[in-house]
């Protein structure tokens, strides 16, 4: 019986590659312009020159008001209390409307993915009220539900519920046939199905619904405020935006315009960046 040798071990000692360029470290320059958040401070900062140019060769306050003047009414506005009270009201209101609008249009696509009337139903309804702008509904509903919040509720609610329900519904669409069938194999049907595996699938649209939403929200709620406010002496921003109009006062106009703005950034860059940087670009599903 012949045995097979044993081969010695042996360790091979690799010689560092010296003749092997090492990559430099970019400038300072070229990493700070790779900051997305630097390039979009630019932008902004060449758009404030520009108006600031502009008004200043323009020459009248009254119809366009410097940046620099502007930034002073934003100023005053935010340390006497007045605009920070103004976007409470209109935050609290748009959050009740934009919450019950997604509640609605989670409902609404679960029942269109579930049997064909739910199907049948969100074609028809979308096809009949998504074209129909918010505000038009608007002296509807003061008719309906008076002076108050629910007015502008029931307008909010319009506005979010027929985007968000769209993406929501092609987003299930594309959703592979093989994940439908890995969580029925699992005993997955009705909610159960929606919940586990069509929303996670489906999320990037979703997002893209709710920021469509949350777009389509905020704007009807300014141009809602407008028209409420001039009727029952209150409101939020877009109040202050109308009643300063009346006054003359076009920087506070201006400023007002600009927490509008402002608040769509922060939304856009603090909460749905966050969270598709904490879902779908963490699963992969997104670049």
């Amino acid at each position: 019986m012949t045995t097979t040798p044993v081969r010695q071990e042996y360790e091979v000692h690799l010689e560092p590659l010296l003749s092997v360029p090492v990559e430099r470290q970019l400038p300072l320059v070229q990493r700070l312009w790779q900051q997305g958040w630097l390039r979009k401070a630019v932008i902004l900062l060449v758009l404030a020159v520009l108006w600031e140019a502009v008004a200043r060769y323009q020459a009248n306050d009254l119809l366009l008001p410097g940046f620099v003047q502007t930034a002073a009414a934003l100023w005053d506005g935010l340390i006497s209390g007045e605009l920070p009270a103004k976007v409470g009201v209109s935050l609290v209101i748009l959050l009740k409307g934009y919450v019950l609008g997604i509640v609605l249009a989670f409902g609404l696509t679960s029942l269109a993915v579930s049997t064909q009337l739910g199907r049948d139903l969100l074609g028809t309804l979308t096809s009949m009220f998504n074209p129909l702008p918010a505000i038009a509904l608007l002296p509807l509903a003061l008719l309906w539900f008076g002076l108050g919040d629910n007015s502008l509720i029931f307008v909010l609610v319009h506005s979010v519920l027929w985007a968000l329900a769209l993406n929501t519904y092609a987003g299930f669409l594309g959703v592979s046939e093989t994940l439908r069938m890995a969580g029925r194999n699992y005993g997955l049907k009705g909610l159960r199905l929606v919940l586990h595996i069509l929303v996670p699938a489906a999320l990037p649209s979703i997002l893209s619904g709710l920021k469509i939403g949350w777009a389509f929200a905020w704007r009807t709620l300014i141009a809602a405020e407008l028209v409420f406010g001039a009727s029952s002496g209150k409101g939020g921003l877009g109040w202050y935006i109308f009643q300063n109009r009346n006054e003359l006062y076009t920087d506070k106009v201006f400023a007002g315009l600009a927490v509008v703005i402002l608040i769509g950034l922060l939304v856009e860059g603090l909460v749905f960046n966050t969270l598709e940087r904490l879902t779908v670009r963490r699963w992969g599903m997104q670049r």
